[in-house]
């Protein structure tokens, strides 16, 4: 075989992969390159910031809103709170009052005694109408109940009812003095529970 003959059969031999690669390029099939992102029109941009905003400031109304509504709720309960204290203290005042009624009928049964000492039957009835006084007394004070101490001590009408009023010179007292005690008055804690109604020097 000649030459010329060697030459044409290399010609037309197929390539090898590698030469097939340089052929191509060198570094295998070229991909096209990706393509940016196109920018949003100006319209949309704002449409998105005003969508934005409307959310915040519906977000902002809302926990107000909460805000406004813990407050409320917070308020509430003190309000039931405290009307339950206000009706538990009325219904306690109304019960104290009506045993200050029978420890009045109690003092007056004791007094009226005391001016019949002479009958024994009398004596024995009073010595059991001093023991029920005491322990009315001794329950009253278990409820933060005590007497008021009046007699000698200056008028005060937050404390006092005037009932009579009495010659300061004859009662040998300052003016304004409470000379007598006509019915005694109560304190439950330092709130007063019924006043004393006294007869007062003038």
């Amino acid at each position: 075989m000649s030459e010329r003959e060697d030459r044409l059969n290399a010609q037309s031999e197929p390539l090898g992969e590698s030469q097939e690669a340089s052929a191509s390029g060198g570094d295998g099939p070229v991909e096209p390159a990706p393509a940016e992102p196109a920018e949003a029109p100006p319209e949309e941009i704002r449409r998105l910031r005003e969508e934005a905003e409307r959310y915040r400031q519906e977000a902002e109304r809302n926990w107000q809103q909460f805000l406004h509504a813990a407050a409320d709720l917070e308020n509430y309960k003190k309000l039931a709170a405290r009307r339950q204290e206000e009706a538990v203290a009325r219904v306690r005042r109304a019960m104290l009052q009506i045993v200050l009624g029978v420890l009045d009928n109690l003092e007056r049964a004791i007094r009226y005694g005391e001016q019949a000492r002479d009958n024994q039957a009398v004596e024995g009835i009073l010595e059991g109408l001093r023991m029920t006084h005491r322990s009315v007394l001794e329950q009253l004070s278990l409820l933060g109940v005590r007497p008021m101490e009046a007699a000698g001590a200056r008028f005060d009408p937050s404390r006092h009812e005037a009932v009579e009023q009495v010659s300061a010179a004859e009662a040998g007292v300052e003016p304004g003095t409470v000379v007598d005690v006509v019915q005694q008055g109560y304190l439950v804690g330092e709130e007063v529970l019924r006043p004393a109604r006294v007869r007062v020097a003038q």
